[in-house]
């Protein structure tokens, strides 16, 4: 990247809530970092929230400057007037030249280049897992920003593909950039028999899933597949993420089938202890519907974790053959597949080390190149505009 000029890039993180924004905060967390690493010739500006700054991280990493738009990312109308309103003028404020949008939406409007990371086509897909209000003004959003982009980055081929046929964005247009993994080392996980005490787990096998309690993570499977796996032989099922509103629906569920103490809730839990998880975990489930890449699939595999998932395209361009897959409709077919690994020890074993071998081709460190080369054709093409 030496023989570039250096390129001022300003980062909308306008989106992000500490915390609170699920696999999207990684990746701007673990792409800023890429970036820092091995990319001297780039000038960073973060646009933060007040959430953000109010959270101490306003400045982010030495390297990266930081200014924050003054709105609250938590109010949905907040962040569409400080992205659409106050952001254009912002950035043209600061002098950047490239305007990278990292998480679906972004200006449509302003004198530099635009790139927009596209992360998935939910609201296309699933529409009746939002409100009307949210659907319009997800749809409103993004048509205006990935038609204004000068390029679109797509986290994965199906991503790629769905851009094309539901957006119809020009394929030329879209560059393809998939997520990395980044696996903390051993002193930096609690402990497995002490996670396993301090949430109350015991010592049965057990079958980690993490994941936000959204509608499209469809965790109500698990309960369903739980309930078919014969008492004595029954793992516990861990489910781990962000608390929502769907907690009480899951929990009901599984009272209802008498599988209460067999399927636990975890809400929010520090990193150390998440890893710790890792480590006591069997096996993963991930049964969801819907995904634009599919991370806790391919972090898992990167600690070698054994997977059981959904048999949709972002998740076989992810783990490969690495994965066990069942239907995600079929919580059968979730149990048989949860079972297999947990009976079968040198099938689990092969999976084990097949997931290692395939997670060592995604790196944060190529993310940012890629990210980078999407960066200098999209300023190329708008000078040449």
């Amino acid at each position: 990247m030496g023989s570039f000029a250096p390129v001022h890039v300003g980062l909308n993180l306008v989106f992000l809530v500490p915390g609170e924004t699920g696999g999207r905060e990684t990746y701007a967390r673990e792409l800023i970092r890429a970036l820092l690493r091995g990319h001297d010739d780039l000038r960073l500006t973060a646009f933060v929230n007040r959430e953000a700054a109010d959270a101490g991280a306003s400045r982010w990493e030495d390297g990266v400057e930081t200014v924050t738009v003054p709105v609250r990312a938590r109010s949905r109308a907040q962040w569409a007037f400080g992205e659409h309103a106050l952001l254009p003028r912002l950035a043209a404020r600061a002098g950047v030249e490239v305007l990278h949008s990292m998480a679906n939406t972004g200006p449509a409007r302003g004198a530099y280049a635009r790139v927009v990371t596209v992360h998935d086509l939910l609201y296309r897909r699933f529409p009746e897992f939002h409100s009307r209000a949210a659907l319009a003004g997800t749809a409103v959003a993004m048509t205006a920003a990935i038609r204004r982009a000068d390029r679109v980055i797509a986290i994965s081929n199906a991503t790629r593909a769905e851009l094309v046929e539901l957006m119809s964005t020009p394929a030329a247009k879209i560059d393809v950039v998939p997520n990395g993994v980044a696996v903390p080392g051993q002193a930096a996980a609690t402990d497995p028999d002490a996670v396993r005490d301090r949430y109350e787990l015991g010592r049965r096998p057990l079958v980690l899933t993490l994941a936000a309690r959204l509608r499209h993570k469809n965790l109500q499977s698990i309960v369903e597949a739980a309930a078919l796996i014969p008492a004595a032989e029954r793992p516990l099922f861990a489910i781990a993420g962000q608390s929502t509103s769907l907690d009480a629906e899951i929990a009901a569920r599984a009272v209802a089938l008498g599988v209460s103490e067999d399927v636990r809730l975890l809400a929010w839990i520090p990193a150390p202890d998440v890893e710790g998880l890792y480590a006591a975990a069997s096996c993963m489930a991930f049964p969801s519907l819907y995904e634009g890449f599919g991370l806790p699939v391919l972090e898992a595999m990167a600690r070698g974790v054994p997977v059981a998932c959904s048999d949709i395209p972002p998740l076989r361009e992810v783990a490969d053959g690495a994965a066990v897959y069942f239907d995600p409709r079929s919580p059968p077919e979730l149990a048989a597949a949860v079972s297999g690994l947990l009976r079968d020890t040198a099938d689990a074993d092969s999976r084990r080390a097949a997931g290692l071998e395939r997670a060592r081709g995604f790196s944060w460190d190529a993310t940012a190149r890629l990210t980078v080369a999407s960066y200098r054709r999209a300023l190329a093409d708008w000078q040449s505009s």
